[in-house]
């Protein structure tokens, strides 16, 4: 996983989550009776599989 600082881990699982409430497919195994589109979201951050990239600006 690469070095994401706080809001960009937010912003990465919440527009994760609103995808799979939207009928994305999942990219890890579902629990559909106990897992929220967050918590999906999470693992899919947690083990690199978000399928979403981060454009930093540049600082000059």
């Amino acid at each position: 996983m690469e070095s994401y600082n706080k809001f960009e881990k937010a912003r990465l699982v919440g527009a994760r989550a609103l995808q799979l409430s939207m009928g994305a497919p999942a990219l890890i195994k579902v629990n559909k009776k106990e897992d929220t589109y967050i918590e999906i979201a999470k693992r899919e951050l947690e083990k690199g599989l978000l399928p979403i990239t981060v454009k930093r600006k540049q600082n000059q």
